[in-house]
This record gives structure tokens, C-alpha cells and sequence, in this order.
């Protein structure tokens, strides 16, 4: 008999995790607490249901090719960055290809998850249900969390004095649903995220002003590289990151900082991050040219408020503000868990490699989806979910708990004790992590068999986008459609661009862009590189001089 996983959600982790354990011959028994499939990419037109969902206009900041499941690529005309509604469609059909709906059970609430009596020799849960008031119990072999980051929203009103004296009209970024009723309303956003800065944008058109107040500012990224290619598929490369090992961190940085410069000056624009802080990035095309407009004013971070204005940290106020909308994130949290496992769970150290709680005798439950990436997060949750369920059969080993226990409460002093930063903290690099997860499962490929063997796509896999079809080239969950989506993924990118077909001689002699970008790459690299050994050249210049003179020191001074 196959083991049974239980599955908390049927957004995007849960769907993940459904078809992940039908690979490994697993059962899963998937529970959803509202009547339909999809998540907080399900948009309802009311707020306050208990639920995060995204707002009517939202519009994805990572680019189709990157986000997709491993073999199910999006459709070659869909746009590269979808509305929330063209994205629910498309993990419809994910679920229909799959045949995942018939093991989602809707309207049912998971109240409690708790460890079945011999859970040291079974590593088995006991869950407790409800669905229409009447409750269920059910033992599992294992138990998939799919809740993700996303669930609660971080209201910390306390932190801002006066806040109960004004008058205007508070809520919090998750209860925000379309501009109609801001029209002409005098605005303040508080909080520079990916939400806080597309908010801003969309009611900068309907309100007489918007003030975007930020704590330590963000570095703005467009969703356009050069020649109009979506950002992340230029950046997100193997061999720029192969480059990026070789530099110091410093350099990384200023390489950094003067890229993005060159699109705008973030400190004429209130944006820079101070020296010191964790670096912020959010992605959004407008937000420069609102503020370039006077439709955005950025503020400081805000000390106070009264009646009716907002006092700033710079000393600063507004007046007559109407609507103060906190875009200050989210928290997560796992209320069906027993203790110690929920508070292990919430502290991100406790979990091995963001999966598995420490504590736990037996590898029975995987917590999905609670990672931060410099990049598309879905490649990451899938990864995850595979070699989750290959831990739960058994295929895949981890350490036992004492010494992930060990290991995790070592790393928490070193924080607490300054000597390291959390990791946790500030976003995990996207290919070291889907690499790490990959190794665990044996899908990585191996870029030299793939240069020798077939040149043409070790070359798309180097030099192109690291895309998760990348990770079904090869080991189990193999998939045979893998190479000719790699091959194909720039024309499903072109294709809905090119709805008017424009003839130009031209482009006869074009270089192609993967051409661009790796001589582009090069010439930096070799610069860099130039520079570095000149200035380590000169620094032993010095020192040979300095060592020559304190030779001839110590030998007139024996002399004497």
C-alpha cells in the first residue's frame, strides 16, 4: 500500500506538492479551507475572509520562462509577466493536465496535526479535520505544509506613535483590492516591498497625491534588460554566475550599484540604501518616472502621527492624509502544530535546508515554500517537493535529528552573539539553492557532459537562463520534453512581442543576444580582472619597495 501525505493548501506548494508524490508513488490527500484551488492567486472581490489573495491588477514581476513548473511550460503566446487572472488559468490547467483536483478535498479545515503515539518508530501524524461542522481524524505517513509566507498580515501599529488619534482611514496592503474608492484621496503607503511600490503606482492615478514613506529605501530593477529582454533571464545565468564566484563581494557590489545606476540615480530619487543596511531590491517599471512626475513623493520613515497628518523621522510633515495603507509584509504561522515543532518550524534555522524540521525523530514532515530567493520562487518550492518525497520514501537520506538539532542551535548563538549574520534574513541565492536541492535528488545537470555530448544545449544551459526545465534534463523525474523547452524557451518569449511583423535588413546581420551577453560578460569580466592584477601589482610594488628600504634600515643599523 502506498503511504498516505496529508497536504495543507491548494495554492501553488500544494498543487506542487500533489503531483511530487503521485511521482514517487505516493498518495496524497490534499485539505483546502476555501472552495477553490489556487490560493492567494485566487482574487475575491471582498476582503477580510481570513485569506491573503492578490489584488484585481496585480501583475507577476517574474517572467513566464522562470516561473513555470518544470514540464509544464507556459503557452507560447501568453505575455511574459501575466495579470492574476491569467496566471490562475494557468495553474488550472497544471492541475487538469495532472489530474490533481480529484485529490483535493475543498472546505476543509485542518485543525490539528500531531504526532501519532509510536511516532519515534512510525514517523506517523494524526490530522484532525472539519469540513461543514462535522470533524475527521485520520493517521498519515507523512505531512506536506503548504500554508506558505504569505498567511497572516504584519500590522505593527504599536511601532507608530498617534496612530490611534488619526482620523483617516487605516488598513493593511492584504485588504487592498482595486483604486475606485481612493479617487482623489491624499495617501500615504508605508513600506517599500514589490507591493508597497506597485500600490503606489496604481493609486498615484486616481489620487490628488501619494507619499511612499520607506525605513532604509530599495534598489529598483526594471522588468526590461537591455534590447527589451525580460531582466531576470539575462541575469539569472549560469555563467554570470560563475563570474560573480570569482569577485570579491565588495566588487559584486559595485558592479551592482553602477548597473543599476545607469537606469536612474537612486539617491537624487529618495530611494538609496544606506551603507550598512541589507540591500532591498523590488521590481517595478513606473514607480522612477511617478516619482519623476511628483505623482509619488518618497518620504522618510514615519516618527508620529496625529489627527490628520503624519510627522517624518526627518522632521517633515504632511497634512491632511486620508488614507494610510500599511504595505509592511507578512508573518506566517502554523496553529494546527504541537509544540516544540511550531516554534522550531516558525524559526526558519530549525528547518534543514528551509524543509524539515530538526527536531523531529523520523523525516515525515516537510514544510514548503518558506524560502526567500534572488529570483522566481516556484523552481525552488518544486525542487523542494521532490526530494521531499523522496526523503519520505526513503530515497534520499538527512542527518539524523540530534546533530541537525546540534547544528542549529550553534548557528542561533553565533547570531544572538553578533558573529554571524541570519541567513534568514536577506534572500538566498537562486541557483546555489535549486543546485543544492537538485544534488540531494541527483538532477543536476553536469554542463560538461552536456558541452561534449550535445554542445548546442550545454551552451542554452550555460550561457541561457537557468530555467527549472534545466532540472528534469536528467536523474529521476526525468522528462523527455526538457531539451526542446530549453532550446525553445527564448521563442515562447519573443511570441507574444511579435503581433506585428516588421521587416528590416538588419536583422540578417544581428548577433544574437546570447552572443551579446556573453561577450558583454566577458569584456567585464577580463576588465575587472585587468584592473584587479594592476592594483595587486602595484601593492606588491609597494611592499617590495617598503621591504627594500627596512632591508637597508636594519643594515646600517648593525653597521652601527
Amino acid at each position: 500500500m502506498a503511504k498516505q501525505v496529508a497536504i495543507i493548501g491548494a495554492g501553488v506548494s500544494g498543487l506542487i506538492s500533489i503531483k511530487c508524490c503521485l511521482e514517487e508513488g505516493l498518495e496524497p490527500i490534499c485539505f483546502e479551507r476555501s472552495d477553490d484551488i489556487g490560493g492567494l492567486w485566487k482574487f475575491i472581490e471582498t476582503s477580510g475572509h481570513g485569506k491573503t489573495q492578490v489584488y484585481k491588477s496585480v501583475v507577476t514581476n517574474i517572467t513566464k520562462e522562470m516561473s513555470c513548473f518544470s514540464d509544464f511550460p507556459f503557452q507560447e503566446d501568453y505575455p511574459n509577466y501575466m495579470n492574476q487572472a491569467k496566471f490562475l488559468v494557468y495553474l488550472r490547467s497544471y492541475a487538469k493536465h495532472f489530474d490533481l483536483l480529484k485529490y483535493i478535498h475543498l472546505k476543509t479545515t485542518v485543525h490539528s496535526v500531531t504526532k501519532c503515539p509510536d511516532f519515534s518508530a512510525t514517523g506517523q501524524w494524526e490530522v484532525v479535520t472539519e469540513k461543514e461542522g462535522k470533524q475527521d481524524t485520520a493517521v498519515f505517513d507523512a505531512v506536506m505544509i503548504c500554508t506558505g509566507l504569505l498567511l497572516n498580515p504584519h500590522f505593527p501599529l504599536q511601532s507608530f506613535p498617534g496612530i490611534n488619534k488619526f482620523q483617516g482611514q487605516i488598513l493593511h496592503s492584504q485588504q487592498y483590492r482595486s483604486p475606485e474608492d481612493f479617487q482623489g484621496k491624499k495617501i500615504l503607503v508605508i513600506g517599500l516591498g514589490n507591493t508597497g511600490g506597485d500600490l503606489a503606482v496604481e493609486l498615484s492615478r486616481v489620487a490628488s497625491q501619494v507619499f511612499l514613506s520607506t525605513r532604509s529605501g530599495a534598489w529598483v530593477i526594471s522588468r526590461l534588460s537591455k534590447d527589451g529582454y525580460p531582466s531576470l533571464m539575462i541575469i539569472l545565468t549560469r555563467f554570470n554566475q560563475v563570474i560573480s564566484c570569482m569577485l570579491p563581494s565588495s566588487m559584486r557590489n559595485w558592479i551592482m550599484r553602477k548597473q543599476l545606476s545607469k537606469w536612474f540615480n537612486h539617491k537624487n530619487y529618495g530611494l538609496a540604501v544606506p551603507k550598512g543596511r541589507i540591500p532591498n531590491f523590488i521590481i517595478n517599471d513606473e514607480l522612477p518616472s511617478c516619482i519623476l512626475c511628483g505623482n509619488i513623493i518618497i518620504k522618510a520613515n514615519v516618527e508620529e502621527f496625529t489627527e490628520t497628518s503624519a510627522i517624518f523621522e526627518d522632521g517633515t510633515v504632511e497634512e491632511n492624509i486620508d488614507v494610510a495603507i500599511f504595505a509592511t509584509g507578512f508573518t506566517f504561522s502554523f496553529p494546527f502544530l504541537e509544540e516544540p515543532t511550531r516554534s522550531l518550524c516558525k524559526n526558519k534555522i530549525y528547518l534543514y535546508k528551509y524543509v524539515f524540521p530538526s527536531n523531529l525523530e523520523k523525516p515525515t514532515m516537510a514544510v514548503m515554500g518558506h524560502i526567500r530567493l534572488k529570483g522566481a520562487l516556484f523552481p525552488g518550492i518544486e525542487l523542494q517537493g521532490r526530494w521531499a518525497t523522496r526523503v519520505f520514501k526513503g530515497l534520499c537520506k538527512i542527518p539524523p535529528t540530534n546533530q541537525l538539532m546540534a547544528e542549529a542551535t550553534k548557528k542561533e548563538q553565533l547570531i544572538k552573539r553578533g558573529i554571524i549574520m541570519d541567513p534568514t534574513k536577506e534572500k538566498m541565492d537562486y541557483i546555489t539553492y535549486l543546485d543544492e536541492l537538485a544534488i540531494c535528488i541527483g538532477a543536476k545537470p553536469s554542463i560538461l557532459s552536456l558541452f561534449l555530448k550535445d554542445p548546442r544545449l550545454g551552451k542554452e544551459v550555460f550561457f541561457g537562463p537557468c530555467t527549472s526545465y534545466q532540472y528534469r534534463l536528467t536523474g529521476p523525474g526525468k522528462w523527455d520534453g526538457a531539451r526542446n523547452a530549453i532550446l525553445t524557451q527564448w521563442d515562447r518569449t519573443l511570441k507574444p512581442l511579435q503581433t506585428r511583423i516588421v521587416a528590416d535588413v538588419s536583422e540578417s546581420c544581428a548577433v544574437p543576444h546570447w552572443l551579446k551577453i556573453w561577450g558583454g560578460a566577458s569584456v567585464l569580466f577580463f576588465a575587472i580582472l585587468i584592473a584587479y592584477k594592476s592594483s595587486l601589482r602595484v601593492r606588491l610594488a609597494r611592499v617590495g619597495e617598503l621591504g627594500n628600504r627596512l632591508s637597508t634600515y636594519f643594515a646600517s643599523s648593525l653597521q652601527v
